[in-house]
């Protein structure tokens, strides 16, 4: 194949593509419905027009028998009259008027059936384009349906996909705030250990000061506890308390006894 017949058909296919892509197939029936219409008019149109001429011939057939019969009339009077001469002239021309008739009645016979097979072929294409206005609704119809389920179909998958991108950005804003939170408590355990030095505390101070400002603040603890205990031994015993401290200790000898 040469390279002029490739453009030309790859010219052809595109353009067969972009007319099948552009082409409404709604608006191609109705258009075909309408050219079925236009032809049952003409067989129609030449039904009528058939017909025409068959009434045109059966009234000249009408007018020549009349005139053959008129004739015949008239040969009769002229011979009772005693004029042959004129009786063969009438005779004469009423055989004319057999004749012309006799043509007519063929083509009379011609037309007739003519009528006929239009009038069947009419009946015929009357029928075939009502059934085809009857298909071309369902189609019609059909394609209507199909198409608005097409565009629901496109704008359901549309949105599906609208939100699987929200549930993946929905993913990875748990997954950053999850690595966060790990992150955040790692630096605790470590801040914890003292691996890492918190920045909020003053300068120079180190897990040494803190653990001699734990002894200090132990030891004054425990100065503190043992003041209170000598305040405590160096009080004197109130003497009501001595009294009743003396007769619980009797009761008690007694009941052991």
């Amino acid at each position: 194949m040469s390279l002029a017949r490739r453009i030309a058909a790859m010219f052809r296919i595109k353009a067969h593509k972009a007319l099948d892509h552009a082409e409404d197939p709604r608006e191609v029936l109705d258009y075909s419905y309408s050219r079925q219409l236009e032809l049952l008019n003409k067989v129609r149109r030449g039904v009528a027009d058939v017909a025409t001429s068959r009434k045109r011939v059966e009234l000249q057939l009408n007018q020549l028998q009349e005139s053959a019969a008129k004739l015949e009339g008239q040969a009769q009077q002229a011979l009772s009259l005693g004029k042959e001469e004129i009786a063969r002239e009438a005779l004469t021309r009423r055989a004319a008027a057999l004749s012309q008739a006799d043509e007519l009645k063929g083509q009379h016979t011609s037309l007739r059936a003519e009528e006929d097979r239009l009038a069947l072929a009419s009946q015929r294409l009357q029928a075939k384009t009502e059934a085809f206005r009857t298909h071309k609704e369902v189609i019609k119809a059909t394609y209507t349906a199909a198409e608005a389920h097409t565009r629901i179909t496109e704008s359901v998958t549309g949105l599906s996909e609208e939100m699987g991108d929200v549930g993946l950005a929905i993913q990875r804003a748990e997954d950053k705030t999850a690595q966060l939170q790990a992150r955040a408590g790692a630096l605790d355990e470590l801040l914890a250990s003292g691996a890492l030095e918190d920045a909020t505390l003053p300068a120079g101070r180190d897990d040494l000061q803190a653990q001699l400002d734990g002894i200090t603040a132990g030891g004054d603890i425990d100065e503190q506890l043992a003041r209170m205990k000598r305040k405590l031994h160096a009080a004197p015993t109130p003497p009501a308390l001595s009294a009743e401290s003396t007769t619980d200790d009797r009761r008690g000898q007694e009941g052991m006894s």
